[in-house]
């Protein structure tokens, strides 16, 4: 066999290393999940075949007599399994799946290897699927095995697995497309053990994933002439002289690991340099189809890299792997560490910001997703929310100004309006105005795989990233960008979880912002502040009995004809609190002279008046004029102008010439 060495260095490195988990660099995590994986993929029969080595360390102060791991493919096993009779996709139609768009992981061995003070111990016989969350006795997206002996703080042990995976038509972004075959949560996964001394391992229902950080160290054998990408660099090329080769990746401090393989993917490289931020090598798998966007993919790339480096924190990892998927793969728009997929068309003016958008916001998730790392599980917010927030801050810097594109003939031909701006999506709450406002389905502070009918995405994404924005436009982007970048550094490779952000937002800002917490993230209520009334009137003498210096007098009319004073107006302004929930607002008056007032209003009452005596009617009431709170769910009810005089004329002919048109119509329609 002919082996080709890539990243040459990288890879005697890695051959000097006496096992996995030697660290070749200083470790920037824990470390205590590694992963050594030799696995094949059958494209005849849509089969991987896999053996994994899992290294795990107990890193908390309790043991544990058991190990649980997750087998996500056995989602898409049959229609019964938890994910598919779960709110988000219980609507789903199947009707068109055949035998061979589902899949399963089926492990067909585990056992201890004898290292570390353990013996070989056989555990399949202790295997079994279990149902942490909803009972579901169909559902085997979890399984469980006893060990023959607790694992104590501190301890290490060796788990062996084998296992069969029947690759999926796609399902939640995974799985295969004629011969695009992209694979994500594919391998059996340890659970975390947490420092409360409980498994933390949830089936998988309606969210995304969380893991520990370790080493991965994977050979990924597929048709000789495949182009491969995954998570990490690839280290070694070997051609097996079988018609297969096997592709080698390796990487240090991540929670997970991807890969994307197909004859058809050309791969491009460029290098992101920016000073005062380490150098990033990119790597560029692109569909054919999609030439022309090459640059376009390396520019949001780059934008995401130096935005997000700057303003929270350095990508510490040295290079990144972009994936441009297949034309209805399903699997665009998705992060993994060091590895991600963007999305565009062939037709796709640069004002569509296609693939501009989805590059940023995926890159971005390096930073939230793969390096601070929540628990997506029960906080899915932490990271959607923070990556949507920042993600619109960088389209703002990179690419601004946004225009309307709308598509036709079945979206194939895209028309761009010039003329129409789109607001970013973190500015106004707008799309969430009324009654039945989507952000009153349920409260952001519940588990994420427990939100119900239509909130994860609102409670996910939307929200938490205009409630951030809120807080940006109130405490001032110096102040919070500080915040931002304390808590990135702090907490990366950490699992933070919300309250961790709380503490450093009142910390850094030297203020407690516990009730704006209280009623963003622990409920379900909404703001909506609006003018109300608005009157200006004339001051003029009382009609009717004045005293006079020759007495009681009456007036019958309200001009005093002996008055030659500049006229005065008094003017009154209410402003109101249609939502439930409390903000202090800004109320900005101004008046046909050029006169301005600027009220501050704790919000708190339903309503609030001022009153003002000038020498000019008003011309215009703002609420929220700088637009601090962009969770107002009802911007069109925050101002309101005077009608000019011109107004008054326009609908007076219009009356007139509507009268016109009827005595028309009637005279034609007496002689029809």
């Amino acid at each position: 066999m002919q082996t080709v060495m890539r990243q040459f260095g990288l890879a005697i490195g890695l051959l000097l290393s006496a096992q996995i988990g030697t660290a070749q660099t200083p470790p920037l995590s824990p470390r205590n999940a590694n992963y050594t994986m030799d696995v094949k993929l059958d494209t005849e029969k849509r089969m991987v075949y896999g053996k994994e080595i899992l290294t795990w360390r107990n890193i908390t102060q309790h043991s544990t007599d058991e190990l649980q791991f997750h087998l996500y493919y056995n989602a898409w096993r049959n229609d019964k399994s938890s994910f598919l009779q779960s709110v988000r996709y219980m609507g789903r139609d199947l009707s068109d799946y055949r035998e061979n768009d589902w899949a399963y992981c089926e492990v067909k061995a585990i056992k201890i290897l004898p290292e570390e003070g353990w013996a070989e111990t056989d555990l399949a016989p202790t295997m079994e699927y279990i149902q942490p969350d909803d009972g579901n006795p169909e559902d085997r997206t979890v399984m469980r095995v006893k060990l023959p002996r607790p694992i104590g703080p501190g301890e290490t042990i060796k788990v062996e697995i084998v296992w069969d995976l029947k690759v999926p038509r796609t399902f939640a972004r995974t799985g295969v497309r004629g011969d695009y075959y992209f694979l994500a949560q594919w391998f059996p996964k340890i659970g975390v053990f947490e420092d409360n001394g409980r498994w933390n391992c949830h089936q998988f229902i309606q969210t995304e994933f969380y893991a520990d950080f370790g080493v991965y160290d994977v050979k990924l054998t597929v048709p000789t002439g495949w182009t491969v990408g995954a998570t990490g660099r690839e280290i070694e090329t070997t051609d097996n002289g079988d018609g297969t080769t096997t592709h080698r990746f390796f990487q240090e401090d991540v929670h997970d690991f991807a890969w994307v393989a197909s004859p058809h993917l050309k791969e491009y490289t460029d290098r992101f340099e920016e000073p005062n931020l380490p150098p990033v090598d990119i790597r560029l798998l692109l569909m054919p189809d999609h030439a022309s966007k090459k640059e376009r993919y390396f520019e949001a790339t780059k934008a995401a890299l130096k935005y997000y480096g700057s303003w929270w924190g350095p990508y510490p990892y040295g290079h990144v792997t972009v994936v441009d998927p297949a034309y209805r793969s399903g699997s665009g728009g998705m992060e993994y560490p060091t590895f991600f997929t963007g999305g565009t068309r062939w037709l796709s003016p640069r004002a569509a910001r296609s693939p501009e958008g989805v590059t940023v916001h995926e890159a971005g998730h390096q930073f939230w997703y793969g390096i601070v790392a929540n628990n997506e599980f029960e906080y899915a917010w932490l990271d959607e929310g923070f990556n949507t927030y920042s993600t619109t801050r960088t389209l703002e810097k990179a690419f601004p100004n946004p225009v309307l594109v709308r598509r036709y003939f079945e979206g194939f031909i895209p028309w761009v309006f010039d003329s129409v701006p789109v607001p970013e999506r973190t500015v106004g709450a707008d799309l969430y105005d009324g009654f039945r406002s989507m952000f009153k389905l349920d409260r952001m502070s519940k588990p994420s795989w427990q939100y119900g009918p239509g909130a994860y995405r609102d409670n996910s994404y939307s929200k938490p990233a205009m409630m951030l924005r809120t807080l940006e436009n109130y405490l001032g982007w110096e102040t919070f960008q500080k915040i931002m970048s304390t808590y990135f550094e702090r907490w990366k490779f950490r699992h933070p979880k919300p309250e961790d952000f709380f503490a450093v937002v009142n910390e850094v800002s030297g203020r407690d912002m516990s009730w704006f917490f209280e009623q963003t993230y622990n409920s379900s209520n909404v703001f909506d502040y609006a003018v109300g009334t608005v009157k200006s009137r004339k001051i003029t003498p009382p009609k009717g009995y004045r005293e006079t210096e020759e007495g009681l007098k009456f007036f019958k009319s309200v001009k005093d004809e002996s008055d030659t004073t500049e006229a005065r107006y008094h003017t009154t302004v209410f402003v109101r609190r249609w939502g439930e929930a409390i903000f202090p607002i800004e109320v900005k008056i101004t008046f046909e002279n050029g006169d301005e007032v600027t009220e501050q209003w704790d919000g708190r009452e339903r309503w609030a008046r001022f009153d003002y005596v000038k020498p000019a009617k008003i011309s215009k009431v703002e609420v929220d004029p700088n637009n601090v709170l962009v969770l107002d769910v009802n911007h069109t009810n925050n101002s309101w102008t005077a009608k000019p005089k011109a107004y008054r004329a326009a609908v007076k002919w219009s009356a007139k010439w509507m009268i016109w048109l009827q005595s028309l119509m009637e005279f034609f329609a007496f002689f029809s």
